[in-house]
């Protein structure tokens, strides 16, 4: 579903690209990424703030950027070279103020239609994060709420992780010792 939406975001908008890769690869909602300000962007030590202001749950915290999400956000500075306190991604016709969040829905449905995706209950910009904690399953689990924002483990595990088919059938080979017929005992 990303790969598909992300082949077709360019004939979206640069910031819905922009928006897509920075969810994709850091796990927030939508409402921080859309809230972003240049300041909250350190480039050089490759790190962005999310600002407590913008999390639902209130927790301020930094964290390190991928090396698809600084691309984008170098592409983002070409389309819009603010400084300090302005959007990485402005409305369309008020660059002093973050793009809506019913711009980012529209744009999500209009890059669904371009993609040919059908539309499916559950996919959205939330299903993004879903996908982040998922993803990276294996990681401890208190890096894996500092990386995505999430204040608790227990709303990961609740709410976020989803093991698929082949995840639960490597845990078991993995336990079992690969299924190796020397391990076998009649």
């Amino acid at each position: 579903m990303f790969h598909g939406l992300l082949r077709v975001a360019g004939e979206v908008d640069w910031r819905f690209r922009v928006a897509l890769v920075l969810a994709h690869e850091t796990g927030h909602r939508i409402g921080s990424i859309r809230q972003l300000r240049w300041s909250d962007v350190d480039m050089d030590a490759r790190t962005i703030m999310w600002r407590g202001e913008h999390e639902k749950t209130g927790y301020e915290h930094r964290t390190p950027m991928t090396v698809m999400a600084r691309a984008v956000l170098v592409e983002a500075r070409r389309h819009n070279p603010g400084i300090g306190d302005a959007p990485v991604m402005p409305a369309p016709k008020d660059p002093f103020s973050p793009m809506s969040r019913s711009l980012a829905r529209d744009w999500w449905k209009k890059a669904e239609k371009l993609a040919s995706l059908d539309p499916k209950h559950g996919r959205g910009w939330h299903s993004l994060r879903r996908k982040f904690a998922s993803d990276l399953m294996d990681l401890p689990l208190k890096v894996l709420c500092d990386l995505g924002g999430w204040k608790t483990a227990q709303t990961v595990l609740q709410c976020y992780q989803r093991p698929d088919e082949d995840r639960l059938r490597k845990a078991l080979d993995e336990y079992r010792g690969v299924g190796s017929a020397s391990n076998l005992q009649t």
